[in-house]
């Protein structure tokens, strides 16, 4: 199962929810979605707009965790 660090790498980076929302002209409400709710989907152009604001690459902001039986 794939998971967003998208929260985990912003922080780490000093963006918070508005901050990151506001550098990458994403709204507001998209980001807390990706902020709260990791394990849900999101298109490659969100992820590479916020990969780039906070000099990463997509793959940094994707865990792969295995998958629960």
């Amino acid at each position: 199962m794939l998971r967003l660090k998208v929260k985990e790498v912003a922080i780490s980076k000093g963006f918070n929810m508005s901050s990151l929302s506001r550098a990458t002209d994403i709204s507001f409400s998209t980001i807390k979605r990706l902020w709260t709710k990791p394990n849900e989907g999101v298109n490659v152009v969100t992820l590479h707009k916020i990969a780039q604001v906070l000099h990463v690459t997509i793959l940094d902001l994707i865990e792969d965790l295995p998958d629960k039986e």
